[in-house]
């Protein structure tokens, strides 16, 4: 027969172990109670408005909220924080008197997503500073007294979206935040109002897609007044970016000392601005964007026929790529037009038109139409050389018209064999009205009477001459007396 147990001692024990258990978890795990100068509500920690010259120790690890804001701050070392805060999503520093961060500040809370350090002393913020936070999506710096930013402050913070730095003292334009593609890839808010901006990159402003541009507000700067910021901001009024219409009357800029609305500077003469179109030549490859004020939208594209463009190519050369652009393999006369955008996204849709022009030629008929012309102007050029060469340097055959006068009875006078070109002032040929340009040509028989070798006179000997047939008429040479002008017969005038 067993002895019957207990019940109160198996209770108990079951107690006894239920207590041990509970300590085992307490000492993996202290319990931390809210700060005495906290208000704790769930994982929420407002020790705000409390004069804290620092940050309280202790603070519970689950804690997701932290309001630090309007106390006495003035630095923030790396070790503020003994407890590393894992879940800390939103930490709120603003309205103190902090003039110092350290690198290594925001390490024990790699999951911050909202930072607020406004209303502060902060004058640099120098590189890396805040390359721990790649979590971080909203930055509040306003109201500080920020003079130099650092190029690579910002470095390793994919993540964020809007970035407030108004109401500062910067000079330079960070344009390394808003370059397409560069550190901050999805920055859509950088807030540079109320600064001391005065020279702006516009080239590289103006090639910003729109939704970046959209949320670049610039006003309240002492911006350099010219026909060019007039032409960017009047840009981005018309297509109706809400960092322009919403601060239209703040924008302006310096000239000689005085302040000028941005849309109006009369005083310039800047042409109004007029959306340009498309330029296109024939064959070329050409892509549109459908730059809309926001990302990820759905972007539909219809041609000046009222036909939708298909994603790949049907019947053309026109098609739409994966993000939205429309895309011409071969650009045809017949693609001009205006194609329109729809685009729908998740906060508001918007509609785009945009005007392709297309020249009928290709873009190389210009440079083959130039090597033509200089062709052809080189070939003239050397065609008239050419015929001056002719005319001046080679002896020509031509001739002449003879006239009845005495021989002349010198030989020596025959002995050369010289082509002379000078005009025949015989006053006994003056009644010609030819006889200005007369020239007389003598064809020597090789083997004539007289002569001696190679056709020439001998001394004493006499030309015939033949008898004049009429005064001023033309006589001719027999054919077969005519020799080369290279030939070593003597020519006498």
């Amino acid at each position: 027969m067993q002895p019957q147990r207990d019940p109160r001692g198996l209770w108990l024990l079951l107690l006894s172990l239920f207590l041990l258990l509970f300590e085992v978890a307490r000492a993996g795990r202290p319990v931390v109670s809210c700060p005495a100068a906290c208000l704790c509500a769930s994982n929420i920690l407002s020790c705000s408005k409390q004069q804290l010259p620092n940050v309280p120790h202790s603070l519970p690890s689950y804690t997701a909220l932290l309001d630090l804001s309007h106390n006495n701050l003035s630095r923030l070392r790396a070790e503020w924080t003994p407890t590393r805060l894992i879940h800390l999503q939103s930490l709120l520093l603003s309205h103190n008197h902090l003039n110092f961060i350290s690198s290594e500040a925001f390490t024990p809370v790699p999951n911050l997503r909202y930072l607020d350090l406004s209303s502060n002393q902060l004058r640099t913020l120098d590189e890396f500073l805040f390359s721990e936070l790649q979590a971080l999506e909203v930055l509040l710096l306003y109201n500080n007294h920020i003079v130099a930013v650092d190029r690579c402050a910002f470095d390793d913070m994919a993540q964020l979206q809007k970035l407030y730095l108004s109401q500062n003292q910067i000079s330079r334009f960070p344009l390394e935040l808003v370059k397409e593609g560069a550190k901050l890839p999805k920055l859509t808010l950088l807030d540079l109002s109320s600064n001391k901006l005065k020279n702006l990159p516009l080239p590289d402003l103006q090639k910003l897609p729109a939704w970046i541009k959209n949320g670049l507000y610039l006003h309240n700067n002492p911006l350099h007044c010219d026909c060019e910021l007039y032409q960017l901001f009047s840009h981005w009024q018309y297509r109706q970016l809400s960092s322009v219409v919403d601060f239209q009357e703040d924008l302006y800029c310096m000239s000689s000392k005085k302040l000028h609305n941005v849309f109006n500077l009369s005083f310039l003469n800047c042409s109004e601005y007029k959306e340009r179109a498309w330029e296109a030549h024939l064959g070329d490859t050409l892509t549109i964007k459908c730059d809309t004020k926001q990302q990820g939208m759905t972007k539909v594209w219809v041609t000046p026929s009222n036909e939708r463009v298909l994603d790949e190519v049907a019947n053309g050369t026109v098609m739409v790529s994966e993000d939205g652009n429309l895309h011409f393999q071969q650009v045809r006369v017949e693609d001009a037009g205006v194609y329109t955008c729809y685009a729908m996204g998740e906060a508001f849709n918007e509609t785009l038109s945009v005007e392709l022009k297309v020249y009928n030629f290709t873009l190389h008929g210009h440079h083959d139409t130039l090597n033509t012309a200089y062709t052809t102007l080189v070939g003239c050029i050397l065609s008239v050389v050419l015929v001056l060469i002719y005319l001046y340097l080679t002896p020509c055959r031509c001739w002449c018209r003879g006239v009845e006068k005495p021989s002349s009875h010198q030989g020596d006078s025959l002995s050369s064999s010289m082509l002379s070109t000078t005009p025949n002032h015989d006053p006994m040929a003056g009644g010609d009205k030819d006889d200005g340009f007369d020239r007389r040509v003598a064809f020597l028989e090789p083997a004539g009477p007289g002569q001696g070798q190679n056709g020439k006179l001998k001394p004493g000997n006499t030309l015939p001459v033949p008898e004049a047939t009429g005064k001023g008429q033309r006589r001719m040479s027999d054919p077969e007396s005519v020799s080369s002008v290279f030939s070593d017969t003597p020519i006498v005038v």
